[in-house]
């Protein structure tokens, strides 16, 4: 009976169309032997399916000047599908692991993640697998905070100190050392993430263990809805303790109008229950203008426009196509607070209601 091919990354991208200069979004599988792209995330038949057999990928890919974080597949018969992530990362992450795809099956292997377990020694005994979904548990695993360092907020994560901690508790080691040695596997085979400058450059081995022990070294979930906040704006720092219940991130941002083309300053605020991005007078007023619906959406950096210059600014500018495929394009003042708010709001149409 053979092997039906296993999943190893599944998310939105934009996808250009093959016949006309289009940019739809699509929920895009990375499969062992191929990628599958869908219009919805809920639909059981796939638009289409690109082999990845004797492909190639590029990375990154500049044929269109206005798009950013583009990476190009190239199929057998020269056949090329270009596809946009929403930030470095993202478009990082895919092309890894789609270049390790095609290299395994150049070379009749199959996919599998980098394993540290022989290198510290781990037990085979140890289920890493199931110490994850352990750790996951809303009422006994470890408990997902909210924590500030560097004038950033790291929502959805804990420090390291906790994961050992928890290790402890669960009789899952003996001593704290040996809770480095599965919290470092445990972030080598991706069952952890790190936040911030310290535990990133521990993992990049800059320090003695890959995985810290401290308090002020962060980790997170791969899907748990993680995401950072900078203090971008005085309206930040002094709404900061209003970031509660439904609110996940407000601030001020340029809009286009969809009529007139023109730019305006709003103030937006991104809220998670329901999902929805608001945006109001920013001289006062407490109903909103309009709102953004933002469950099934997809949000991507813009490098440029041409009607943004009039503004003298630095077309700061990322994109949201909704899933009925209205588009709306948007201003940060920086590209901090840009890569901010796209994380901010891919969480949110992904986890909101």
């Amino acid at each position: 009976m053979e092997r039906e091919p296993r999943r190893i990354r599944e998310g939105y991208l934009v996808k250009k169309g093959s016949m006309f200069n289009t940019w739809k979004p699509m929920w895009v599988v990375l499969l062992e032997d191929g990628i599958e792209f869908y219009k919805r995330k809920a639909d059981s038949s796939p638009k289409g399916m690109i082999p990845l057999k004797g492909s190639s990928i590029n990375s990154p890919c500049q044929d269109f000047g206005k798009r950013m974080f583009v990476f190009k597949l190239t199929a057998t018969k020269q056949q090329e599908h270009f596809f946009q992530a929403a930030y470095l990362e993202e478009r990082d992450a895919w092309v890894r692991d789609i270049k390790k795809a095609i290299h395994c099956l150049d070379g009749g292997q199959r996919f599998a993640r980098k394993s540290t377990r022989k290198s510290i020694r781990l037990p085979e005994t140890i289920n890493l697998s199931a110490l994850y979904i352990s750790m996951k548990d809303p009422e006994t695993g470890i408990k997902e905070l909210k924590l500030e360092k560097d004038k950033k907020v790291f929502n959805h994560c804990f420090t390291g100190t906790c994961v050992i901690d928890w290790l402890v508790s669960s009789n899952s080691i003996r001593n704290r050392r040996e809770g480095l040695l599965l919290a470092s596997s445990l972030l080598s085979e991706g069952y952890l993430q790190p936040a911030g400058d310290t535990s990133k450059a521990a993992a990049e081995g800059l320090s003695d263990t890959p995985f810290l022990d401290l308090s002020d070294a962060y980790y997170y979930f791969p899907d748990s809805g993680f995401f950072c906040e900078g203090y971008s704006s005085d309206d930040d720092v002094v709404l900061k303790e209003e970031f509660r219940g439904t609110i996940v991130k407000q601030g001020c941002l340029l809009k286009q109008g969809h009529r007139r083309k023109n730019w305006k300053v709003r103030k937006f605020v991104l809220r998670d229950d329901p999902a929805y991005l608001h945006y109001y007078d920013p001289a006062g007023g407490e109903e909103p203008l309009g709102a953004i619906h933002l469950r099934g959406c997809v949000v991507t950096a813009v490098e440029d426009m041409p009607d943004t210059k009039k503004y003298d600014v630095d077309n700061i500018l990322f994109e949201i196509i909704t899933a009925n495929e209205i588009h709306y394009y948007l201003q940060a003042a920086s590209s901090t607070e840009r890569t901010e708010w796209i994380k901010a709001i891919q969480t949110v149409a992904r986890t909101g209601k």
